[in-house]
C-alpha cells in the first residue's frame, strides 16, 4: 500500500517549462489515469514519479518519504512501457524472472513468483514459450507480469495498449481492470490518450493541459461537471458542442438567447447582474434529440454516419467560418441527409461557460453539492437519461427531475 503526494512539482528542459505547480494527492489503492493532448507532459510526469526524469522543482513523497533523489530501483515502483521490451531469446518465465535474478532471489522464490503471476494473467500454458510465439496481447501481459513479480507498491503504465489492435485493446483493458480488482491495495497510475480506457479504468482522472492540471475527478464527474471548455470538449466523443449566446433571464434556471435566435433554458443558476452576459451553451451530441416542438438548434444535415447503435448527424461542415455541430442519436435514422432537423436537450444536461470557465464553478468547487450522476431510467432510449422537460423557447419555470448539479 502506498500514498503518493506531488507538491509544486515542475519540469523544465533548459528554458522550456514543460510542467509547473503540479499538486496531487493519490490515495493508496487508487487507480489514477493521466489524460491530455499530445505534448501535455503526461508521460513526463509518469517518468518523474518513476525516477527516470529528474524533478526540476517541488517534491514527490511516497508513504511520507521524499523521493526526489531516491534511485528508481529503491522507490518500490514497477513500470509497464508502451513497448513490450521483452528479451527475444528468453522464455516467458525467464522474462518475468529476470529482475528477481538480478536481485539475488532464490530459485524457489522466483518460481513461486512467476507461477503466481502466470496464473493471475492466464499465462501458465505459455511460460516456456519464447515471445515470438505469442500474440501482441499475450506479450503485453508478459510485460505486466514482469512488473507483478516484483510486488511493487505502485504500478505505472505508460500507454500499454497503444500497440494493440482494437479487439486486443478491449480484451487487455478488461484484463487490467480485473488485475486491479484482484489487487485492491495496490496503487496504479496509468497514462493514455484513449478516453474509453480512462473512463472505464480510472477511480479518478487527471486532465493535463497547458503545463498543469486542468481538473481532477471521477470519470463521470468530469463528464457531467467539466470545469472549463477544454475539459468539456476533451472528455467525451464526439466533443461537446458550444453554441454562443447571451443570458437573458437569471435565477435557479437560466434563460439563454442563442445567436441563431432560438432560446434555451439551463438548470444552472445565475445571479442578478448576469443579464446580457456572453456565454457558450454546451450540449453533448449524445444529449441531443429530434423534436417537433421548441428547439435549441435547427439546421440542415450535411452528413450522416450510421453506426447501427447510433447515428451521427453533422451540421455546418462545408463552412470554414462555422464551427460544425454534431448530434448523436440512438438507433438508425435513415433519410436525414439534406433535411432540416430541429434538436433539443434536457435542461439538466446543458452547460454554461463564460470566458471559457463553467458558471457552475464560479463560487469554487466547494460551493457545489456532492456529485450525483444523472441515472438513465429504465426504458430511456439508447440508455440516455430521460428528459425532465423540453428546452423552452418561451422561458418559464422548470422543475428538474432527478439530482440537480
Amino acid at each position: 500500500m502506498a500514498d503518493l503526494k506531488l507538491t509544486g512539482v515542475a519540469k523544465s528542459y533548459g528554458d522550456v517549462q514543460v510542467l509547473s505547480d503540479i499538486d496531487l494527492d493519490i490515495r493508496s489503492g487508487e487507480f489514477i489515469v493521466f489524460v491530455g493532448p499530445s505534448g501535455c507532459g503526461k508521460s513526463t510526469l509518469l517518468r518523474m514519479i518513476a525516477g527516470l526524469e529528474r524533478i526540476s522543482g517541488g517534491t514527490l513523497d511516497i508513504d511520507g518519504q521524499r523521493m526526489n533523489d531516491i534511485p528508481p530501483s529503491q522507490r518500490g515502483i514497477a513500470m509497464v512501457f508502451q513497448s513490450y521490451a521483452l528479451y527475444p531469446h528468453m522464455t516467458v518465465r525467464d522474462n518475468m524472472a529476470f529482475a528477481l535474478k538480478i536481485a539475488g532471489q532464490s530459485k524457489d522464490q522466483i518460481r513461486e513468483a512467476t507461477d503466481r503471476a502466470g496464473k493471475m494473467l492466464q499465462l501458465t500454458p505459455y511460460l516456456d514459450r519464447l515471445p515470438k510465439a505469442l500474440s501482441g496481447g499475450q506479450r503485453q501481459r508478459v510485460a505486466i507480469g514482469r512488473a507483478i513479480v516484483r510486488d511493487p507498491k505502485v504500478y505505472l503504465f505508460d500507454e500499454p495498449l497503444s500497440n494493440l489492435d482494437a479487439a486486443l485493446r478491449v480484451a487487455t483493458r478488461i484484463e487490467i481492470a480485473q488485475l486491479k480488482a484482484s489487487m485492491p491495495d495496490r496503487t496504479m497510475i496509468y497514462v493514455t490518450h484513449d478516453q474509453t480506457e480512462a473512463m472505464t479504468l480510472a477511480d479518478r482522472i487527471v486532465v493535463l493541459a497547458g503545463g498543469g492540471i486542468a481538473q481532477v475527478g471521477a470519470p463521470l464527474e468530469l463528464y457531467e461537471r467539466p470545469v472549463n471548455e477544454f475539459v468539456a470538449q476533451f472528455i467525451g466523443s464526439p466533443a461537446m458542442n458550444l453554441l454562443p449566446g447571451r443570458v437573458t433571464s437569471v435565477g435557479p434556471v437560466t434563460t439563454v438567447e442563442l445567436d441563431g435566435g432560438l432560446t434555451a433554458q439551463v438548470a444552472i443558476p445565475t445571479r442578478a447582474g448576469d443579464e446580457g452576459m456572453p456565454v457558450n451553451l454546451g450540449v453533448r451530441p449524445e444529449d441531443m434529440r429530434e423534436t417537433d416542438g421548441p428547439a435549441l438548434f435547427e439546421g440542415k444535415v450535411d452528413l450522416t454516419e450510421a453506426l447501427g447503435e447510433v447515428t451521427l448527424l453533422y451540421f455546418g461542415t462545408g463552412d470554414a467560418e462555422v464551427v460544425p455541430i454534431i448530434a448523436k442519436l440512438p438507433g438508425i435514422h435513415p433519410g436525414l441527409n439534406g433535411r432540416t432537423v430541429r434538436l433539443t436537450a434536457d435542461p439538466q444536461a446543458l452547460h454554461l461557460f463564460h470566458k471559457g470557465e463553467s458558471l457552475l464553478y464560479r463560487d469554487g468547487p466547494e460551493g457545489l453539492p456532492p456529485y450525483s450522476p444523472r441515472v438513465a431510467p429504465s426504458g430511456a432510449p439508447g440508455g440516455a437519461a430521460a428528459p425532465a422537460q423540453d428546452v423552452s423557447e418561451q422561458g418559464g419555470t422548470i422543475k428538474p427531475e432527478g439530482p440537480v448539479r
